[in-house]
């Protein structure tokens, strides 16, 4: 029988709120079992900027990532979110380790293409050179992996990434060796309709009609695209949820926020 590994990606929301954050983290070192953390943090980054004198330039929600943006979202990401992360888990029992996409190749990915907009070093995912063997490896020794949202281009350079992918692109890297559970947990109840009521279940069919609605817009979008994505690749389950909903729907393994089916 397959281990289970539950896959959990906080957004940033929960990062940037230190009451927030210190519930979500015991939450997380409590729970039995196998897991990884993938984490954002891009308000961190944007405040760090400023405080630089370095405007951060945004596209439809998205980082453009120049030569000293990189600069400040390597330092900010992969170090004082990931390690401060790290050590707020160790004091709690859980035996974590911070890591990159480079870490031993964790992550290859590429330079995104320049199209009609120049994202500048931001990462597209090249998941087929992933197979899980070095997070398997860790997870098997004790150790909680947490992952950093940057991935390497293998010629040297570091690239800003999408916390959502890397938590789904690891997701199906994972479920060559694991039955794989990933949730991604924030600061809203689930995926909401029109009315703000959570919807505990959203097929590929319904997601089309949500969209075409336009209930269901901005970045909620790319985390469902995501979230199936991962579904049709292996990963046996995919929860959008509130983060203080862990805890119940891990061990007590009841319905809560949006179930992706």
């Amino acid at each position: 029988m397959q281990q289970t590994v539950n896959i959990i990606k906080v957004g940033g929301n929960i990062i940037d709120n230190e009451s927030k954050l210190t519930t979500f983290l015991t939450d997380f070192a409590q729970l039995k079992g196998l897991k990884v953390l993938i984490h954002g943090g891009g308000k961190v980054a944007t405040e760090i900027s400023k405080g630089l004198g370095i405007e951060a330039k945004m596209v439809d929600g998205r980082r453009i990532t120049d030569t000293e943006t990189l600069k400040i979202v390597t330092m900010v990401y992969a170090g004082l979110i990931n390690k401060n992360l790290v050590a707020k888990l160790q004091s709690k029992g859980c035996n974590a380790i911070g890591l990159t996409g480079a870490d031993a190749n964790i992550i290859p990915a590429h330079k995104r293409p320049v199209k009609e907009i120049d994202y500048g070093f931001v990462g597209d995912v090249e998941e087929e050179k992933m197979d899980g063997v070095v997070l398997s490896a860790l997870l098997k020794s004790g150790l909680s992996p947490i992952l950093a949202p940057l991935t390497h281009d293998q010629q040297g350079n570091m690239l800003n990434t999408n916390a959502d992918t890397i938590a789904s692109t690891v997701a199906v890297s994972l479920s060559k060796h694991f039955n794989v559970n990933l949730i991604y947990c924030f600061e809203k109840d689930g995926v909401l309709d029109a009315e703000e009521k959570v919807i505990q279940e959203i097929s590929k069919p319904y997601f089309a009609e949500l969209k075409e609605k336009g209930v269901v817009i901005a970045g909620m979008i790319p985390k469902l695209d995501n979230a199936f994505a991962a579904i049709d690749k292996g990963v046996s389950s995919v929860y959008i949820m509130h983060a203080d909903g862990l805890p119940t729907l891990i061990n007590d393994s009841k319905n809560t926020g949006t179930k992706i089916s």
